[in-house]
């Protein structure tokens, strides 16, 4: 039986109240923890099933949201023992770790990314991002005083949870709607935005708008920078498996009163868009910067070829 606090979890994830990728996987391994620790298993196999039970009520909240699966495959695939007590020491133990690593590793790559960042710099934001915020962060901290742009980033306007974060780190940040960012690009001197994941020839799946952003930025020959902990990496894509784009609820985008106004017409609203390597000029990791074709090198260190430990062993 799935843990309560594992459902809880899940909720939050797939209704976007737990979001960002670091947050997400941290919770989700905080969440098997719990599965581990509070759970009836009464036998090694029951323990198992339990956990891939609940791995699985996790794994189905977002569909490309890869750090979410890369924290599965590194807690269950530590999972050993011969005895129930065992295999929840060691889950227990995987969990911990991986949550102090991935704490870590964002300040690493935060002091990375900070290096890209000039004194007076203006940088233009989309959609949030707790890797990107903390490339800010630490540039803040060496004492360059920034300015940003930033996008509101619809349908949920993102955008302004981006704009409180930098306004309380003392960033002087402009806020403007979707449309104005090729307007407001020429005053911008690197795009910085976040991932949900990095396939392995660099392509970038992110909030849906980076890959017009950054065919804008192209144009305009500002840099475009991807902050993209290593928990972002797709280790799925090495198998040649498409990426998956999520379709949201219409209702983000459009009431239901309106839509009836308007008569007969279909809403879509995808969660995510796929930038090309080509538009982007570096991805910034806690391993160090990449140009987005070296990725699938530090790919294949971290994951080797992709598995789904969460799957039952018939699947």
């Amino acid at each position: 039986m799935v843990h309560p606090e594992v459902a809880r979890v899940a909720d939050d994830i797939a209704s976007m109240e737990t979001r960002g990728a670091a947050t997400i996987a941290d919770a989700v391994a905080d969440a098997l923890a719990t599965q581990a620790r509070e759970g009836d298993a009464a036998d090694p196999e029951a323990f198992r099933a339990g956990m891939r039970t609940a791995a699985r009520r996790l794994y189905d909240t977002r569909p490309t949201a890869v750090s979410l699966p890369n924290a599965l495959r590194y807690v269950l695939n530590g999972m050993e023992g011969g005895s129930v007590e065992a295999l929840r020491r060691s889950v227990v133990e995987r969990a911990t770790a991986f949550r102090e690593d991935l704490d870590r590793a964002q300040s690493r790559l935060g002091e990375i990314g900070a290096g890209r960042l000039r004194d007076g710099d203006t940088v233009m934001t989309h959609c949030h991002s707790t890797d990107a915020m903390a490339v800010m962060e630490a540039a803040v901290a060496d004492g360059k005083s920034l300015s940003a742009v930033v996008k509101e980033t619809r349908p949920r306007n993102q955008g302004h949870i981006t704009a409180e974060v930098l306004a309380d780190l003392g960033v002087d940040v402009t806020l403007v709607v979707d449309n104005a960012a090729h307007r407001y690009l020429d005053e911008v001197d690197h795009v910085l935005v976040g991932a949900d994941a990095v396939a392995a020839d660099g392509s970038v799946v992110n909030k849906v708008g980076t890959s017009g952003l950054a065919v804008s930025a192209r144009d305009r020959g500002v840099p475009i920078v991807v902050a993209a902990g290593t928990i972002k990496l797709d280790p799925a894509t090495l198998t040649g498996r498409a990426v998956e784009i999520e379709q949201r609820d219409e209702s983000e985008v459009i009431d239901p009163e309106t839509r009836a106004d308007i008569g007969d017409i279909a809403v879509a609203n995808p969660a995510f868009d796929v930038t090309p390597p080509r538009h982007v000029d570096a991805i910034v990791t806690e391993r160090g910067q990449f140009p987005p074709e070296s990725v699938v090198t530090l790919m294949r260190e971290l994951y080797g070829e992709a598995d789904e430990p969460w799957r039952e062993p018939s699947q």
